[in-house]
């Protein structure tokens, strides 16, 4: 693939996540609390969780093993980042889901599929390919440095609102989520993981990523205000303090 070709399809991704915004601004997700009748044949949530996560994983780690760069510290740096965020959300995150009745439509699985299979062959293809040889200097260069530290925030953050939240849906029952980030913000999971991939596109400095970190808050930044909306409407002493997704502003 040529660099012209890949900058097309770049800017085709991040035309079609505008869209994706605007949309999802309108209409919710029909998955998670928001599963509803009418979207077709659905399965078990955490299976269409585990498969929908999985083209990351794979497709990804393919193109990048499998390109013509060389395997520099930074790029194992940038693979291990990828992978780690991967596995937990593919091998552990659903079978953490607590078991019961809930379903996911067919049609979002699919969808995630081929939204995943894209992005990890734009980002492995880059990484693998296309991209620069990223060199031992990289490591100290300051967008490294920056987009690591922020890579490592955002994941710990969205790893610990997500244990959060796992525990309390083990009741069965929706609760008002305390604690950590949960004290400022409805949604500190989506803005950990916001946070996660603007680092992922600052440290590696592409624009595969670029589109993906665009990507994530297109679809995270409705979801989060749809989420924040539903807590106020089904619990009436929900904390009028918090916000939706970025402390004190949003």
């Amino acid at each position: 693939m040529t660099v012209s070709t890949f900058w097309l399809i770049i800017v085709a991704w991040v035309a079609i996540a505008a869209v994706a915004f605007i949309v999802l601004l309108r209409v919710r997700a029909p998955y998670g609390r928001y599963t509803q009748s009418g979207w077709g044949p659905t399965m078990d949530h955490r299976l269409g969780w585990f498969l929908m996560e999985l083209p990351a994983l794979l497709v990804f780690a393919w193109f990048v093993l499998s390109g013509s760069n060389p395997m520099s510290i930074a790029t194992w740096i940038f693979f291990a980042a990828w992978q780690i965020h991967y596995v937990h959300r593919t091998l552990v995150f659903p079978f953490r889901m607590a078991p019961g009745s809930k379903r996911m439509p067919l049609a979002i699985v699919g969808s995630a599929i081929f939204f995943n299979s894209v992005n990890g062959f734009l980002n492995g293809y880059y990484l693998g390919s296309l991209g620069p040889s990223y060199d031992l200097a990289w490591i100290s260069d300051w967008r490294f440095v920056v987009g690591a530290t922020l890579f490592v925030v955002g994941l710990v953050i969205n790893l610990q609102s997500d244990g959060i939240l796992l525990r309390l849906r083990r009741s069965g029952r929706y609760e008002i989520p305390q604690g950590a980030l949960f004290n400022l913000v409805s949604c500190p999971n989506y803005l950990g993981e916001i946070v996660e991939w603007i680092g992922f596109a600052l440290m590696t400095w592409s624009p595969a990523a670029a589109a993906f970190a665009m990507w994530t808050a297109a679809n995270l930044i409705p979801r989060a205000l749809s989420n924040h909306r539903w807590y106020y409407e089904r619990f009436s002493e929900y904390p009028p303090g918090r916000k939706a997704l970025i402390p004190y502003l949003v």
